[in-house]
């Protein structure tokens, strides 16, 4: 099995996409700052609450190109400390935003509900799950944060269904899902996160 088998299909499909573009003047961190501001126009797109549907292909797209960026730069060795940083602040206010604005956008149609805050509780925890992966990966090697894969897909591919969500009604339950889910994967990661760093300590000269 060669090595491009080995990744996911998102990975497979960006290194396609971008091969004329290795030999010219574009960057990562161009692709990053595009992922951000698609990214963007899918939060405000979700806050406005009437066009789910248009708001979710602008995130599918946003997560595409956060595998487009750094599948680019390993393909070009077009790294940096900044575009490492940007990146994963990329990740944090998009992830954050999605959730916040699909809170803000069924605000109106759940009166009863904190749907804000719900949000806004699933995004940070998901955005803390992500800050956890990124020291660990600082100390270990991207080997030790590796996600399981299934015929293509990493566990974070799953916001690629995001429109199958949207148009099948169901971005409210979505929301009730990831408000719970979230936290308690948090919890879980957590949990994980304190046991490999103990055991480093432990094993340290």
């Amino acid at each position: 099995m060669t090595a491009s088998t080995n990744k996911p299909w998102a990975a497979r499909l960006s290194a396609k996409l971008l091969a004329p573009f290795v030999n010219t003047s574009l960057q990562p961190n161009h692709l990053t700052g595009l992922r951000l501001a698609i990214g963007l126009a899918g939060i405000a797109t979700f806050c406005v609450g009437s066009m789910p549907n248009l708001a979710a292909l602008l995130i599918v797209l946003s997560n595409f190109l956060d595998h487009a960026d750094g599948e680019f730069a390993r393909m070009t060795g077009r790294y940096s400390r900044f575009g490492h940083y940007f990146d994963l602040a990329s990740d944090a206010i998009v992830t954050i935003g999605m959730f916040v604005g699909i809170g803000i956008g069924l605000a109106g149609a759940h009166p009863e509900m904190p749907t804000t805050f719900m949000g806004l509780t699933a995004g940070v925890a998901i955005a803390l799950m992500f800050h956890l992966r990124n020291n660990l990966e600082t100390r270990l090697g991207k080997q030790a944060v590796a996600q399981p894969m299934l015929g293509g897909f990493q566990v974070d591919d799953i916001m690629f269904l995001l429109p199958l969500v949207t148009l099948s009604g169901v971005l409210f339950q979505f929301l009730v899902a990831a408000t719970i889910g979230a936290p308690l994967a948090l919890v879980v990661v957590f949990a994980h996160y304190r046991y490999t760093m103990r055991r480093i300590s432990s094993t340290a000269p």
